[in-house]
């Protein structure tokens, strides 16, 4: 039987998850982590746009791909 090691991140996440069971407390840290997260979307956007590299033409051909069916095609969802 293989052994699972858990990641930092992943061992403090088991560390907030025993302190508190509650409903209310996972829909808190669900908000903290997406907002975390799309923090650093932003930024990252942000960067790619002022060099140049984001623009609008390329937001209107992102718009139109199927980006689950790209993904699918790189083993990353439904794996």
């Amino acid at each position: 039987m293989a052994t699972t090691v858990l990641t930092p991140t992943q061992r403090e996440l088991l560390k907030l998850f025993a302190y508190d069971h509650s409903e209310e407390f996972a829909v808190e840290l669900k908000k903290i982590i997406n907002n975390y997260l799309q923090s650093i979307i932003d930024a990252e956007s942000e960067r790619l746009w002022e060099e140049g590299i984001l623009d609008q033409e390329r937001l209107d051909e992102i718009r139109k791909e199927d980006l689950h069916a790209t993904m699918r095609n790189y083993g990353s969802v439904g794996a």
